[in-house]
């Protein structure tokens, strides 16, 4: 039996549903000769590990009981020692998690998993590659923070799995992996990367205003707590920043020309959340109408995409045909368009659900046991 120590940092939807997974598919695992050993499991302000990290790890029980709690918003402080597990706090964890990290990396192997949305996470991530360690990212912040951070991470592509961090459990970054190491060069990519948008897109081509789209999007859970940090883009951004630099480009964020659906003015430090849904966000309805007619007139539809070309990556609105694969796009699928010297008359087509907790948990878990020949 291959035995992989995992660490996990961020329990958040991410990340229980990832402890679940492993729970669930321990007699599956087995089948394949693997067992993943959780040695430790942080939220942003605590760390519950067994005792002998080296030789124990954290029982299906006890993992279940974390899930518990911080599906009820509490921390993990509440579990307290118990059942052979140690509770560390503030910057106890912190130190306890490097020392976990560095003493695994450097003897059995470790895969540090980083299912949060932190960017504080990257420090220990540049760390754990010193260590030996093998990443596996769902947070999408530390590859798209600086291109030295990039490149860190980079450096060592067999220790690295992040396909979750670009359509959820879809095989974007497989696909475009495969291509790139074929020799195949890609010369532009097109997507809808964002679940929400995609939905908000499809129901304004049925002639629905844009703020009942919003705020129903959100009824349905589609949307963060704060639908501006969807209609901003930036997360769209972070996606097709990630893309670009798989590619070898050597862009930053601030390069990427990002269009956002909602003025500077409507903003999340100028108006609140309910001034924005009940007052604010109204106020875009009718240029938003507008430029579905023309599209409309020209026979296209709007889609919120990511365009990668050249040099440039671009986000925003763009009208294409009703008969393209993006025109047809329907609901919070997520869909790319990758064009190259193989795929040139017809794109590769990916499409599928590229957003939510369980799909985002489950690319997470096919990362890690991508990882099994790594280890002993």
């Amino acid at each position: 039996m291959k035995k992989i120590p995992v660490l996990l940092m961020g329990c958040g939807g991410v990340g229980r549903h990832l402890l679940q997974h492993i729970v669930s598919c321990r007699s599956l695992h087995a089948e394949m000769g693997v067992h993943l050993r959780v040695v430790g499991v942080c939220d942003s302000k605590s760390l519950v590990a067994p005792v002998d990290v080296l030789k124990e790890e954290l029982n299906d029980e006890l993992l279940s009981e974390v899930c518990s709690i911080k599906s009820t918003g509490s921390p993990l402080s509440n579990l307290g020692a118990s059942g052979g597990c140690q509770v560390f706090n503030g910057s106890e964890a912190k130190r306890e998690t490097e020392e976990i990290a560095k003493l695994l990396g450097k003897s059995t192997g470790l895969a540090v998993l980083d299912c949060s949305a932190s960017v504080e996470t990257v420090e220990i991530l540049m760390k754990a590659v010193d260590w030996g360690c093998c990443v596996v990212l769902a947070n999408k912040k530390p590859l798209t923070s600086s291109l030295e951070h990039y490149d860190k991470l980079a450096l060592h592509p067999r220790f690295i799995r992040h396909e979750s961090t670009v359509g959820a459990g879809l095989p974007v970054i497989a696909s475009l992996s495969r291509i790139i190491s074929s020799g195949d060069p890609v010369h532009r990519i097109v997507g809808s990367l964002s679940g929400t948008l995609g939905y908000v897109m499809s129901e304004l081509e049925d002639g629905k205003p844009l703020s009942q789209v919003v705020r129903v999007a959100k009824t349905l859970g589609y949307t963060e707590p704060d639908p501006r940090d969807d209609l901003s883009g930036m997360d769209v951004a972070r996606k097709g920043l990630i893309l670009a630099r798989l590619l070898g480009k050597r862009i930053v964020m601030d390069s990427i020309k990002i269009e956002s659906l909602y003025p500077e003015e409507m903003g999340p430090g100028v108006i609140s959340v309910d001034d924005f849904l009940h007052n604010g966000i109204v106020k875009l309805d009718q240029s938003i109408e507008e430029r579905v007619k023309r599209a409309s007139s020209n026979g296209c539809v709007l889609r919120y995409v990511c365009v990668i070309e050249g040099s440039s990556v671009q986000v925003g609105i763009r009208e294409v045909s009703k008969d393209s694969p993006l025109g047809r796009l329907r609901g919070s699928d997520n869909i790319v368009e990758i064009y190259s010297r193989c795929y040139k008359a017809q794109p590769l087509v990916i499409q599928g659900a590229g957003a939510g907790n369980d799909t985002t948990a489950a690319g997470v878990l096919a990362d890690i046991i991508d990882l099994q020949d790594l280890f002993p």
